[in-house]
């Protein structure tokens, strides 16, 4: 009999259900970003036209009754090992820009939208306004330079339960961001995982409350995590774009990072949109736009992108800054979407 973590949800708070769960399933793998490896593969799922990037009358994304993020979603972002003020300035200002109505279109916030039109089961649809909110370092590597998936909560704990300045105890609107350096490995790291979400158990952390984890790739799997700022050996032909702000590893986590927001935004419980029968390895919103940056984005090509006068390429602007970050699926027109769409 197979114990689904939905269920766990549900079932008495004990330890060892918690930990059968986790142990015996796996947190949602939220982005790999070539379609023909290992985890789920969308491609069967997207049919051949090309009118909108990935349409297909075959993709279901479906509603299955479960909380969505609907009030003032609060970031939480929890530096792990060595990170330089650049680079948390780079992170910072991708979520504040999440909101900002003042940015030059393309917008990140013009790319939330498509998040917002996801609802729950009375109607409310996910919050418009995601805030910054306060952040740990745990700068000293407590846990350690190679972490499990269990052990990502731990560094939630050891956050939420400091003695100075612990972060709040947010389960309503609350996403707990483990962000870890480029020394860091974490599990399935580099293999088809660059980010994952899921939920924290309250065996080990004390409470229920939604988390995503994205690793620095810069050092480990720039080729894996970091396209198309860096081109995989298994990819002939195609050139390497210039990153926006100058950091290939922390740019190419942009990505992952929005991707994930996305999926906990819709998804936190694991119990709310996803496709496929199977809650343990569900297809989110952004799962189904993988690789996809601009208009006539598929397979490897990422997709019509803007280039700055200094060379970079982005394909949308935020605060202070621009960022390169994939399309989300939008349910009511059954394709992928992105502020910088080409109209025809």
């Amino acid at each position: 009999m197979r114990l689904d973590c939905i269920s766990c949800y549900h079932a008495p708070l004990l330890a060892i259900v918690y930990l059968f769960c986790f142990l015996f399933t796996s947190s949602v793998n939220g982005w790999h970003p070539w379609h023909n490896q290992k985890h789920i593969a969308t491609d069967f799922l997207v049919g051949s036209s090309k009118k909108y990037e990935g349409s297909s009358e075959f993709v279901h994304l479906r509603y299955h009754m479960g909380p969505v993020l609907s009030e003032n979603i609060i970031v939480y972002p929890i530096w792990y090992g060595k990170w330089d003020r650049t680079q948390k300035r780079i992170i910072r200002d991708f979520i504040i820009s999440i909101s900002s109505i003042n940015t030059k279109l393309p917008s990140v916030s013009g790319w939330w939208k498509t998040v917002q039109l996801y609802t729950d089961q009375t109607g409310a649809n996910i919050s418009r306004t995601v805030h910054l909110g306060q952040e740990k370092s745990i700068r000293f590597y407590s846990l350690g330079r190679s972490l499990t998936r269990l052990t990502v909560q731990t560094v939630i704990k050891t956050a939420i339960t400091a003695r100075t300045k612990p972060l709040p105890v947010n389960s309503k609107s609350g996403v707990y961001l483990v962000l870890t350096s480029d020394d860091v490995y974490v599990q399935d790291f580099c293999d088809n995982v660059c980010g994952f979400h899921y939920f924290t158990f309250p065996s080990i952390v004390g409470y229920t409350v939604p988390y995503a984890w994205i690793g620095n790739s810069g050092k480990m799997c720039p080729g894996m995590c970091d396209y198309p700022f860096v081109i995989p050996e298994y990819i002939p032909g195609l050139k390497p774009v210039k990153s926006p702000n100058g950091d290939v590893g922390v740019d190419g986590m942009m990505s992952v990072i929005g991707h994930e927001i996305a999926e906990v935004a819709t998804n936190p419980l694991i119990n709310a949109w996803y496709a496929g029968q199977d809650p343990v390895f569900p297809v989110e919103i952004a799962d189904l736009c993988q690789g996809i940056y601009g208009t006539g984005g598929g397979g490897s090509y990422p997709g019509q992108m803007l280039k700055g006068k200094d060379g970079a390429t982005y394909n949308m602007n935020g605060v202070r800054r621009r960022f390169l970050v994939q399309w989300l699926w939008n349910h009511f027109f059954n394709y992928c979407t992105g502020p910088n769409a080409l109209h025809h």
